[in-house]
C-alpha cells in the first residue's frame, strides 16, 4: 500500500482519511500528527551527532481533518544539548505543539554502558490482526498489529505495530517518525475499559529513547491504569528488534461517552 497519511499542499499538509481517529470521524489519531510534528523536528538544524533522546507531544485540541502548517525552531541552541519546538496550525488556530531534547552522540564510547533488554519473540512470530471494518480507513487500519499477548479491551498487552503508508507522500518514515505513530498506540492496546461505554483519550504523549531505533518494527509492551475519577496513565516499553530503545508515557482523560 502506498497512500500516505499526508500529501504535500500549498506548502502544508492535507491529511487524508488514513489520519483519522477512533473518537470522532473528524479528528485525527494522535500518531499522525505526532509523527509529523517529528519529521519537522528531524529537519530542524539537525546537526552531527544529535539525536532525540526526549519528545513530548501535546494536543492542544482534536486534531482535524483539514489542511494543516506546521512550523520548528531551535528553541536552544547548543553543540552537546539542544531543544527544538514545533507546532502544528489548522489555519490560524494551533492544534498541537512539541518540544524534543536532542543530545549529542560521541564518535567513540565513553562508556561500557548498559545492555539492552531483549526484545519480546519478533513480529514474524505472530499473525497480522485485521482492524475491524469501520477502522479499516483509518490510522488503526494504517498500522500492521502483531500482538504477542494481549489485545485490545483485554488489558496489558505486548504488540509489534509498522506503519505501512508513507506519512508524507512517498517519503519513507524515519525510525523515529515510526516510533511517534506507534506510542500513540499504548492507550488502545492496553485498554482496560470498553471502547463503545467509555472514553479514555491521551492529551499528551511523552517518549523517552534511550538510542536512535532502527528499522520499521516498534513493539509496545503495554499497561494502562485508571483512576475512578476519571484520570489516568498510559505507560509502554518500546523495542525494535534490536532490543528496549525506551519508554512512553500518556496521561488520560477519563469519561463515560
Amino acid at each position: 500500500m502506498s497512500e500516505p497519511i499526508f500529501v504535500s499542499e500549498n506548502g502544508g499538509f492535507r491529511p487524508t482519511e488514513l489520519s483519522s481517529g477512533p473518537w470522532s470521524p473528524d479528528s485525527q489519531h494522535g500518531g499522525a500528527p505526532g509523527a509529523l510534528l517529528a519529521r519537522e523536528i528531524e529537519r530542524t538544524s539537525p546537526g552531527e551527532g544529535l539525536f532525540v533522546t526526549r519528545l513530548t507531544v501535546e494536543f492542544l485540541r482534536p486534531v482535524p481533518l483539514a489542511p494543516l502548517t506546521v512550523s520548528a525552531e531551535l528553541a536552544r541552541p547548543g553543540s552537546r544539548v539542544q531543544l527544538v519546538s514545533a507546532s502544528l496550525f489548522a489555519g490560524e488556530l494551533e492544534v498541537a505543539r512539541a518540544t524534543a531534547l536532542r543530545i549529542r552522540r560521541t564518535a567513540e564510547p565513553v562508556s561500557e554502558g548498559t545492555p539492552a533488554d531483549l526484545p519480546p519473540p519478533g513480529p514474524d512470530t505472530v499473525s497480522p490482526l485485521e482492524p475491524p471494518a469501520r477502522f479499516a480507513r483509518t490510522f488503526v487500519g494504517a498500522m500492521d498489529q502483531r500482538f504477542v499477548s494481549g489485545g485490545y479491551g483485554v488489558g496489558a498487552s505486548v504488540v509489534w505495530m509498522r506503519l505501512r503508508q508513507p506519512l508524507v507522500d512517498d517519503e519513507p518514515p524515519s525510525p523515529l517518525m515510526r516510533t511517534v505513530a506507534a506510542a500513540d498506540f499504548g492507550n488502545g492496546v492496553s485498554a482496560t475499559l470498553d471502547w463503545d461505554v467509555h472514553l479514555f483519550v491521551n492529551p499528551d504523549l511523552t517518549i523517552y529513547l534511550d538510542r536512535a531505533p532502527s528499522g520499521e518494527w516498534v513493539c509496545l509492551d503495554a499497561r494502562t491504569r485508571i483512576d475512578p475519577f476519571g484520570t489516568g496513565v498510559a505507560e509502554s516499553e518500546l523495542y525494535d528488534e534490536q532490543g528496549r530503545v525506551g519508554r512512553s508515557l500518556q496521561a488520560l482523560y477519563v469519561d463515560r461517552r
